[in-house]
């Protein structure tokens, strides 16, 4: 029996090749997080769930199948999936869509204009059906969009989550949370009530780094 009143580090945002801006291999990319003392790693590519299904299969306690999704007001982070969702259908009907399979649904990086974040108006009509804010993404240029995201979540009440965004083994781990053991969209939401987030932005000379990693681990992949 799994003990979940042990505590945890956690990783609720990172993409894999799946994603076409990384470069992380699925074995690599495991190893990485337990060399980094992560117990669960979110992979979440954009609009795709294969890495993640196939991840699943090398390390069944490690990994959580996840998906970025791009809807038409802004994206979704999504847990424990058994279908993959399409990318541009509108927000309400991603949300429905995911409620229908049980998941744990988050907002990433809200107020990032830049990356998909949210008008405020629709942010708010989609907030009751959702199950958490990130509030701390290390690949946010700048910190104020992590403090806004932050002041927002604690005014409106909100479970809170952080993730390093990892396009690159560079970043993975950069944000993370420490919290209860958990195994089922249930338990997380119990387990991230008592979460404590940690993590540091993704420094520019980092990011060259990831860039070039990134752009290397395409062209090796295409060969």
């Amino acid at each position: 029996m799994k003990d979940n009143s042990r505590t945890i580090k956690a990783e609720f945002h990172c993409h894999t090749v799946c994603s076409p801006d990384s470069s992380n291999q699925l074995r690599p990319l495991i190893h990485t997080a337990h060399e980094r003392g992560l117990s669960r790693l979110a992979i979440t590519d954009h609009n795709k769930i294969g890495c993640a299904l196939k991840a699943k299969e090398i390390d069944p306690e490690l990994i959580v199948v996840g998906e970025e999704i791009l809807t038409t007001g802004g994206e979704l982070l999504a847990y424990y999936l058994s279908e993959e969702i399409p990318a541009r259908l509108s927000p309400m009907e991603t949300i429905e869509r995911l409620k229908k399979q049980g998941a744990f649904i988050a907002v990433p990086h809200p107020f990032d204009i830049r990356r998909h974040g949210w008008k405020m108006d629709v942010l708010l009509e989609i907030l009751p059906h959702v199950d958490a804010l990130e509030v701390f993404n290390a690949r946010c240029l700048r910190g104020g969009l992590n403090d806004r995201a932050l002041a927002f979540a604690q005014e409106k009440g909100m479970r809170m989550q952080a993730g390093s965004d990892a396009h690159s083994l560079v970043e993975l781990g950069l944000a993370m949370v420490e919290l209860p053991a958990f195994d089922n969209p249930d338990e997380l939401r119990a387990a991230l009530e008592a979460g404590q987030i940690s993590g540091r932005l993704l420094s520019p000379w980092d990011h060259l780094k990831a860039s070039a990693s990134i752009a290397f681990g395409k062209v090796i992949s295409r060969k």
